[in-house]
């Protein structure tokens, strides 16, 4: 299951993203600011947002399995599509509606593992999941870029999706059925509105505003970074710029090591220090010297997938009887953190350069550490708990 679970990630990631290590080309290419190259990241990532809850509400009725089949199977022909578009209004609506596709996968997945897996191994596998994301949204940065470099950008989107397929493939292969799911009959507004609503209670929207925020500034400083390796005094050419992605290296050991540190210092504790860690990896990058740029990417990248793992693994233990809408919201509040910082971000950028952004991605951490202050442990002592799920 896990090794499913890290293929469907590696699918979803590397397609949502490819396109960020070509925004300068698409810039120059189609003729547009960097602002509105980035589009091409939030138009993906705001029709993920808006259908997390859509693909909640199916995957109670159909199931988590199949609905991330269906999920990777269109979204795999959206993004070759996408990779054929004439014009730059039809490539945006491609990747809209290949977002849409995508999100049901992390709009289901951590309900999934949450059914099949016991509340103790749910931090564990969370981890593993967000290390597949994470591996993919590196390779799909770096094929992308590399295959772009002497083919143009539309190779370098179609060949991620032709990966993703070959992910797709082992997902099939390799996920079990389920045997925790319980289908929900009635998809009636009202008590799906009522599940939805029970979501929102208690401590829950802390952890979907982690969500929003630290993915937020996350997206935007990866979104501009290209640009300023690019541009003087790095002038770094597209397919060795994408090698500052690998950073993401960092987040794949990070988050798959979060689970551990859970279990040692708590799930607070543990989302305080990735979130410190974020902000003094991208302090980092105000250098003017190259090694000490990619060293602060490296620590930034590696604290927000850890505070990820660590928020994300959180919210169906804070709503057993909420799953899939808990985790929804969760993910809404995340992409539509990524659309809105991604883009918007952008316009303080090509005015007042890097401090500029660097200022305001603090400011999104700091507001998400304050919150996150406010979070408690469960009042149950957690050796009750582990004894009680084995």
């Amino acid at each position: 299951m896990l090794l499913a679970l890290f293929a469907s990630g590696l699918a979803t990631f590397s397609q949502l993203y490819s396109v960020q290590g070509l925004l300068p080309e698409m810039s120059r290419n189609l003729n547009i600011s960097e602002a509105q190259a980035a589009l091409s990241v939030s138009a993906a990532t705001l029709g993920l947002a808006l259908a997390v809850i859509p693909w909640a509400i199916a995957s109670d009725r159909m199931g988590r399995r199949q609905v991330i089949g269906i999920a990777l199977v269109s979204s795999v022909v959206l993004g070759l599509a996408g990779a054929v578009s004439p014009s730059v209004e039809l490539l945006l609506a491609a990747r809209f509606l290949e977002g849409v596709a995508l999100a049901g996968v992390p709009g289901t997945t951590l309900a999934y593992l949450a059914e099949e897996l016991s509340a103790r191994a749910v931090a564990i596998a969370s981890g593993i999941y967000i290390s597949g994301t994470t591996v993919g949204g590196l390779v799909g940065r770096l094929l992308a870029a590399w295959v772009a470099q002497p083919l143009g950008w539309r190779w370098g989107v179609a060949a991620v999706s032709l990966l993703a397929a070959a992910a797709m493939i082992v997902f099939f292969i390799k996920a079990p059925r389920a045997q925790g799911f319980t289908p929900v009959p009635d998809v009636h507004l009202r008590p799906v509105l009522r599940r939805f609503r029970a979501s929102l209670q208690g401590r829950r929207p802390i952890l979907y505003l982690q969500g929003f925020l630290l993915m937020g500034g996350f997206v935007a400083a990866y979104n501009y970074l290209a640009f300023r390796l690019e541009a003087p005094p790095f002038m770094i050419p597209p397919a060795l710029a994408a090698l500052v992605f690998l950073a993401y290296l960092a987040g794949t050991w990070s988050s798959m090591a979060s689970g551990g540190i859970v279990n040692r210092v708590g799930r607070r504790t543990s989302l305080l220090l990735g979130i410190g860690v974020m902000m003094a990896g991208l302090l980092l990058t105000l250098s003017a010297v190259l090694w000490v740029i990619i060293l602060g990417m490296l620590i930034f990248t590696a604290g927000f997938f850890a505070a990820h793992a660590v928020a994300s693994g959180w919210v169906p233990v804070l709503a057993p009887e909420t799953r899939a809408q808990a985790a929804s919201l969760y993910n809404l509040g995340y992409y539509i953190g990524s659309s809105l910082f991604g883009w918007l971000l952008g316009i303080p950028f090509m005015h007042f350069g890097w401090s500029a952004l660097v200022g305001w991605v603090v400011g999104l951490q700091l507001v998400a550490a304050a919150a996150a202050w406010f979070l408690r442990p469960p009042r149950q002592p957690q050796p009750v708990i582990e004894r009680s799920t084995e």
